[in-house]
């Protein structure tokens, strides 16, 4: 009976345990981490300009609400590039090329939509399907590389942003179908090549957005609840330990970039096949030579995401909602470059917010357990007085 009455009691819902899981402690840093970059954002603006300093938070604040569907509209290449970085992340890898993979889906993207005449109904999935594809392709060096040469990701990757970009600018400016030369970018995508619009007046939003969430949601059930999952975060703790045990670590490498790269080409398939909000017209692209920085907005949102696939779709669509907001503070004398400054702020708070979270919790922890005593002493006083 008493096995029975202990079991019920493990079963039963308790609230302090969901206090203790490691999930509940992510989230109170990452909220840790944006109240103090907020905190020493509305610190910068007071130094630097104090009469609009409080106007100027408040459009960083509640100045994405204006513009939700633009904040769902940017938040969909970062949240791939950050999904990209977070992936591999898991695997004990610093992906820090989603920048590069980025490009290369972009222009296996664009190269679809232009070269390829293909049913409306078909051409957008497949331009979509060519930049995962590119992305995969860019991906895969890294990972070859890391796993038979034993070169460091993160100096490869760096290296192959620059030759992506170059490579794409290249071969752009060098096709005359995709290269408009006196308008120095790309023309504009056939309708068919667009991925069709949520039809929100004004807005560039369309449905890659719901493809990336739901992206994001596979790709914690594959990590979270599959056998392949399990393997891939085995290695990226243990190489050595995994491959012992009959993992097969350098395939696992691979695969992890592979995969990696897949996502971020996906975000730039999404960037470029988007549909304007001007009628007939679509997003360009201008070759100028210049790393995508969606790529490295990736590494902040996986960074304050903790890697967490779930934790990655929201922190993409807060970090997209204080930009909105940030291009806003324009209007009462910033340089919108403020909110860059915030998410800096905020992502390096990130790296120490585990620590202070780990901190105070042990510090009320203790309170509690003072507190707990001197009551159960007080108690007892008093039974014994009554005796």
């Amino acid at each position: 009976m008493e096995n029975r009455g202990n079991l019920n009691n493990k079963n039963k819902f308790n609230l302090g345990n969901i206090f203790k899981t490691s999930g509940f402690s992510t989230l109170m840093a990452a909220l840790m981490a944006i109240f103090l970059g907020l905190i020493f954002g509305f610190i910068i603006m007071l130094i630097a300009k104090p009469s609009s300093a409080l106007a100027g938070f408040r459009y960083i604040l509640l100045g994405g609400f204006r513009r939700i569907w633009d904040v769902f509209y940017f938040a969909t290449p970062i949240l791939m590039t950050g999904l990209a970085v977070g992936f591999a992340f898991k695997m004990g890898l610093f992906n820090i090329g989603a920048s590069g993979q980025y490009t290369m889906g972009m222009y296996f993207a664009l190269y679809v939509g232009f070269m390829w005449d293909l049913p409306p109904g078909i051409h957008w999935i497949v331009a979509i399907l060519a930049g995962l594809v590119g992305g995969i392709i860019w991906g895969f060096f890294p990972g070859f590389f890391k796993a038979f040469l034993n070169v460091n990701e993160v100096i490869t990757s760096i290296m192959f942003n620059y030759i992506g970009m170059f490579l794409v600018d290249m071969w752009i400016q060098n096709n005359s179908t995709m290269y408009i030369p006196n308008m120095a970018r790309t023309a504009y995508l056939p309708k068919s090549a667009q991925i069709p619009s949520l039809g929100i007046p004004g807005s560039n939003v369309n449905f890659s957005i719901i493809f990336a969430i739901v992206i994001g949601i596979i790709l914690y059930i594959v990590l979270e609840k599959t056998i392949f999952g399990y393997e891939l975060k085995a290695t990226g703790f243990n190489k050595h330990a995994s491959e012992y045990a009959g993992m097969k670590g350098k395939r696992n490498i691979i695969l992890t970039m592979m995969i990696a790269g897949g996502l971020a080409g996906l975000g730039g398939a999404f960037a470029i096949l988007a549909p304007s909000a001007i009628a007939g017209s679509s997003v360009t692209y201008e070759p100028v030579n210049i790393i995508a920085p969606n790529g490295f907005t990736g590494i902040a949102v996986a960074l304050l995401g903790n890697s967490h696939p779930l934790g990655i779709i929201l922190s993409a669509i807060f970090i997209s909602h204080i930009q909105r907001g940030g291009t806003l503070t324009s209007l009462v004398g910033f340089k919108p470059e403020i909110i860059d400054v915030v998410i800096a702020v905020i992502i390096y708070f990130s790296a120490f917010s585990m620590i202070m979270n780990t901190a105070l919790g042990n510090f009320l922890k203790r309170k509690f357990r003072v507190k707990k005593h001197k009551l159960a002493e007080s108690i007892d006083n008093n039974t014994k007085e009554k005796d």
